[in-house]
């Protein structure tokens, strides 16, 4: 098991950055000042006392809204389908090692009601599977990491559970990309471990209370919670978010995010998905180096993360799942799980060559001397 130090956390919600104009590399972000805050005080920040019709706007929207057509023209210029735009999207891959990040629920699968039902579907799986024999491919989940590989049902991959704070890589005889470092130690990765008994105190608390608002669930994902109000009537979901930031208020060392339909809690470390991308690239060896190209797909708040360290990075590209305009630092976008699933399988086409482009994109790999 690798140990790590954990650091004070940067807000849980920030300003995301303008995306860059379709078919343009990344453009690294300025790095933020460095500020010293007590931990206490920092954790108070993220359950904050804003006022609640603020609060309820946030939640409303979680929820998916139809934007006008120019609206939606608009956005589509700056985040172009990445099937449409297949050529602009991994023009730049040509010569390079992909490596494959994908969210599960809204990316890999439908967003369903009961999020025990989260099912992906036999094609997606075999889709999934044909990309990882290509590229090494990670699946990047708020769930907790065994739970996502019960869907998931893949050894080959790496998993990173618990928004990237659970990370586990396959077993090596089943992974044929893992020697891209040359070591033998397994990628295994816990972070906030000592944080696993409040938040099964949490747990309990919040199942207790969310008993008496219907619909309510809380999701017990190892190192974090995930309170879904997906199928909580509209009127009550200020009571919602009032009963976990009244349990939050006892716990300074925890923080409170959002996402699709959904309050997610989590320790105050500096850890999320965009960590585990960083960790997952060093693990397999490709830190720093110029001959990678990371494609991340995901649909959430949360994987905004992700967005933000592949710009930072300027290279490779962020995929937003989504019908609707969101504000995202991603620069292509796909409408669904649907759309997610053409796309890996025009990769693997392409890989193969046997795709409509492959005189433009031959040789999507590089060799990785080991």
């Amino acid at each position: 098991m690798t140990k790590h130090a954990g650091f004070p956390t940067d807000e849980a919600v920030t300003a995301v950055a303008a995306p860059a104009p379709a078919g343009l590399h990344f453009t690294p972000f300025l790095p933020p000042k460095a500020a010293a805050r007590d931990c206490k005080k920092l954790a108070a920040l993220h359950v904050d006392l804003a006022a609640p019709a603020a609060r309820f706007e946030s939640m409303k929207a979680s929820s998916p809204r139809r934007a006008a057509d120019a609206e939606h023209g608009d956005w589509m210029e700056m985040h172009p389908s990445a099937l449409a735009a297949f050529e602009a999207a991994l023009g730049a891959a040509k010569g390079k090692q992909i490596v494959m990040f994908l969210d599960y629920d809204g990316t890999l699968s439908p967003i369903v009601e009961d999020p025990d039902s989260a099912v992906m579907s036999e094609e997606m799986r075999d889709a999934v599977r044909r990309v990882a024999e290509h590229f090494p491919t990670a699946i990047v989940s708020g769930r907790g990491r065994d739970k996502v590989f019960n869907f998931v049902k893949l050894k080959e991959l790496y998993y990173a559970g618990s928004h990237g704070m659970d990370i586990q890589g396959p077993a090596k005889q089943s992974n044929k990309h893992f020697q891209a470092n040359g070591e033998e130690e397994a990628v295994h990765y816990q972070a906030g471990s000592e944080f696993l008994p409040v938040i099964e105190e949490v747990y309990r608390t919040l199942t207790a209370k969310m008993e008496c608002i219907a619909g309510a669930k809380v999701e017990h994902n190892k190192y974090c919670l995930s309170v879904h109000f997906r199928c909580v009537q509209e009127e009550e979901w200020n009571a919602v978010d009032e009963e976990v930031r009244s349990v939050l208020k006892d716990y300074p060392d925890l923080k409170l995010t959002q996402g699709r339909m959904v309050l997610e809690i989590r320790p105050s470390i500096k850890w999320d998905k965009g960590k585990a991308l960083e960790f997952l690239l060093k693990s397999l060896g490709y830190a720093g180096r110029s001959d990678v190209f990371p494609i991340y797909i995901g649909d959430d708040r949360t994987d905004e993360d992700a967005f933000k360290v592949l710009r930072g990075m300027g290279q490779g590209i962020g995929i937003l799942v989504s019908k609707f305009p969101k504000e995202t630092a991603a620069s292509y976008s796909l409408r669904d799980p649907a759309e997610v699933k053409e796309f890996l399988c025009k990769m693997v086409k392409v890989k193969q060559g046997d795709g409509p482009v492959v005189k433009q994109m031959n040789d999507l790999v590089v060799h990785v001397d080991h």
